[in-house]
């Protein structure tokens, strides 16, 4: 599988999975996306066009977290998870963008679970 092949299939089902459901205030959509290096999370509300909190393991309260790539993913996790209950966020829309649902994905959609959201 070549590396046009797996864009072409990420971007497909990006576009699958954005039909399901949109993020509103009250239920937002939890949008994660992963690159070599660094995972990063957003809650997003579609009807507003609006990023409600971000969180990424770039992030300067971040820089200095230890561990591999799906530890450090599950603290991403967990923050976004906390951050969101802080906010009055407790039910999310989970879109994983076209990633598989195994490793660091996985791994930050059960630290968001652990913080408490439900999706």
């Amino acid at each position: 599988m070549g590396q046009n092949d797996k864009a072409a299939r990420r971007q497909k089902i990006k576009l699958r999975s954005k039909t399901r459901g949109q993020g509103t205030a009250a239920s937002p959509r939890l949008c994660v996306f992963r690159s070599v290096s660094q995972i990063y999370a957003q809650l997003v509300d579609d009807v507003n066009g609006a990023t409600l909190l971000a969180v990424s393991s770039m992030a300067k309260e971040n820089k200095e977290l230890k561990g591999t790539k799906t530890e450090v993913s599950h603290t991403i996790g967990k923050q976004i998870g906390e951050k969101a209950l802080a906010q009055g966020i407790t039910k999310v829309i989970f879109d994983r963008n076209g990633f598989r649902y195994h490793g660091r994905v996985k791994a930050l959609a059960e630290g968001a679970r652990e913080a408490g959201l439900v999706f």
